[in-house]
């Protein structure tokens, strides 16, 4: 699924920096979304993406960035209980760290519990409404319980904030587009 493509990472200090790819780490968030929302120039749109989430990924606590890591070791390792435990832990000390409920829900959604991940990433996106990662999958859930227009209009929000998303993304769109056509969105 794209949340885990895009939630399990690994931090790192400063966005990946190679040749040709700008170094974003000066611009402020706005700037960055501004940024990553150009289509066509797919080096510095993937270097703005990386810059967003190395920047969601930083909790400002030591404790928390630890549990991440172990719940994202867990993960690794496919046990998922677990992983909840630490994320469990994660939104309990810092319940303002929206990658904490992000991750959260990406497990709840490993295991089919859409409920549960939906209100996660209800929390996320209250967090941070831009987080194109939580429209994805999102979008993604809505699709699989039958909610199709939702579903197309998260999609379609994740593809505008990250026209750089994995294209499993846009497959989802295309799919959706011909039971939704001449619904209001």
């Amino acid at each position: 699924m794209l949340m885990l493509s895009i939630a399990w990472a690994s931090p790192s200090l400063s966005a990946p920096a190679g040749e040709g790819v700008p170094n974003l780490g000066a611009q402020t968030m706005d700037q960055l979304f501004t940024t990553l929302a150009k289509p066509g120039d797919e080096t510095t749109g993937k270097a703005a993406e990386a810059e967003i989430q190395r920047r969601w990924r930083k909790s400002g606590s030591d404790t928390v960035d630890l549990l991440m890591g172990w719940a994202t070791q867990s993960v690794a390792t496919k046990d998922y209980d677990r992983a909840l435990d630490f994320l469990d832990a994660v939104v309990t000390l810092k319940p303002d760290f929206a990658e904490g409920w992000n991750r959260r829900a990406t497990i709840f959604y490993l295991q089919d519990e859409y409920g549960k991940a939906l209100a996660d990433l209800e929390k996320v996106l209250a967090l941070q409404p831009r987080h194109f990662g939580a429209l994805a999958g999102l979008g993604l859930i809505l699709r699989d319980i039958d909610r199709k227009t939702d579903a197309l209009a998260a999609l379609q929000k994740a593809v505008d904030l990250d026209p750089y998303l994995d294209d499993s993304i846009r497959d989802a769109i295309k799919e959706l587009k011909p039971s939704v056509d001449g619904q209001d969105i």
